[in-house]
């Protein structure tokens, strides 16, 4: 049986179907962790030390040297994307309530939903894109972009902004694990390989921990906003990313679109941040259910775009495009 390679003809489906099992479960089920217990528990309810361990293991796979070109297009992509989720954060605070809304359409969008949406973007399904409709040093600025990875720039946007207030020691736990695994994976290469191949088994462990503290009853409410959002998510971040890639990483746009998706581990940051600052519990449900939908709008939309974009550059002599025949367009990583 092809199990494997019919969940990767999802977008985003080693990450989103098992999480959609996990909430099935939940849903049906709340206590089955209880019921179990011992080994089936501690695999239902932990999300935070799996995350930890990916964490760790994500810091490990990446290489410090790149080239110049590598390290001016991701740091142009990788900053305009977290400062886009800045000022969406700073506006929206403005007349979004703490807990996000609770009735009406937009019940269940809020300030956490918006930034975790926003801030991170999808590097493998970057990588993918660019490999097919850019150079090699394009598709190389994923490497930065798993600095997004995990809570803490989450963190960052919220506390810059005021509406939440973290401890030093939280930001330092939140990425001292990232920094262990990043310092023991540059000084060794066997660790950088040993430790790097569990970034992708991780991911469907968590995908299921993080659904089982989802109730479907609150995704069946999200569903039209979470598309909304989805769109949303491309049009915000997509405009300025495109003028920053032209105008400020040498490009000419196509990279910036390209990056303007969402990352599947994003699904989890609503429920880590909460965990960290129970103020943001009440809307952790909902936040969560929306970021997810936003991982498959975006996962969808952006290389169909991106061709589009990539091809019409081309058309007008602005691009030239590269790549070997049509690539998967399901995350590479989470």
């Amino acid at each position: 049986m092809k199990i494997k390679k019919s969940i990767e003809k999802i977008p985003g489906g080693m990450m989103l179907v098992p999480l959609f099992i996990g909430a099935l479960v939940h849903t049906f089920w709340a206590g089955a962790g209880e019921y179990f217990g011992s080994f089936t528990n501690g695999l239902m309810t932990g999300t935070v030390p799996i995350l930890a361990v990916w964490f760790f293991c994500m810091g490990a796979s990446i290489d410090v040297r790149a080239t110049g070109t590598v390290l001016r297009k991701s740091g142009t992509l990788v900053l305009t994307k977290i400062a886009v989720a800045w000022v969406v954060a700073m506006i929206a605070s403005s007349f979004l309530p703490e807990g996000g809304i609770q009735t009406g359409f937009f019940a269940g969008l809020s300030i956490l939903a918006l930034v975790s949406a926003m801030d991170m973007t999808n590097g493998g399904l970057y990588a993918s894109i660019m490999q097919q409709y850019g150079s090699k040093e394009e598709a190389g600025a994923f490497v930065l972009m798993s600095l997004e990875s995990g809570p803490l720039v989450t963190m960052l946007i919220l506390g810059s902004t005021g509406l939440a207030v973290f401890e030093p020691q939280a930001f330092v736990g939140a990425v001292l694990p990232f920094l262990v695994g990043f310092l023991l994976g540059n000084l060794d290469l066997e660790f950088r390989e040993f430790f790097g191949k569990a970034t992708h088994t991780l991911i469907p462990f968590f995908g299921f921990a993080l659904g089982s503290t989802i109730n479907l009853g609150v995704i069946l409410q999200t569903g039209l906003l979470g598309i909304l959002l989805g769109v949303a998510v491309i049009i915000i971040t997509g405009i300025p990313l495109i003028l920053a890639d032209k105008f400020i990483g040498g490009g000419n746009g196509t990279a910036g679109l390209a990056a303007s998706s969402t990352a599947g581990a994003a699904v989890a940051n609503p429920v880590i941040v909460a965990n960290m600052k129970p103020e943001f519990l009440p809307a952790a449900q909902s936040a969560t259910a929306l970021v997810a939908a936003c991982v498959i709008v975006t996962s969808i939309l952006v290389p169909i775009l991106t061709a589009y974009w990539a091809k019409y550059q081309n058309k007008n002599g602005k691009a030239k495009i590269s790549g070997s025949g049509e690539l998967p367009l399901q995350e590479a990583k989470a």
